[in-house]
């Protein structure tokens, strides 16, 4: 499911316009990044936990070269399942 279908099911689930139901999806995900962005962890209960992990620097080896060179540290995303989602796929 992409974007735009994901849309179409929050759109006839909640029995809203299309363009409301966009509105709402994005409003969604760009409070969550701000959260994450603010170093906040996101909690939906029921559904999961979003937040920030660092990963610290690195050495790497270029492939092509076999050189070895230092990746940086980076902060990424990550996502636990709750319990009630996972019970849902199983």
């Amino acid at each position: 499911m992409n974007k735009a279908q994901f849309i179409d099911a929050v759109a006839a689930a909640g029995n809203i316009s299309k363009k409301d139901a966009a509105v709402a999806v994005n409003a969604v995900t760009d409070a969550i990044i701000a959260a994450l962005k603010n170093g906040e962890n996101v909690q939906l209960m029921g559904f999961g936990n979003f937040e920030v992990k660092e990963r610290e620097a690195r050495e790497c080896r270029n492939p092509k070269t076999g050189e070895t060179v230092m990746a940086p540290a980076t902060k990424r995303p990550a996502f636990t399942a709750g319990k009630a989602f996972k019970d849902a796929l199983n």
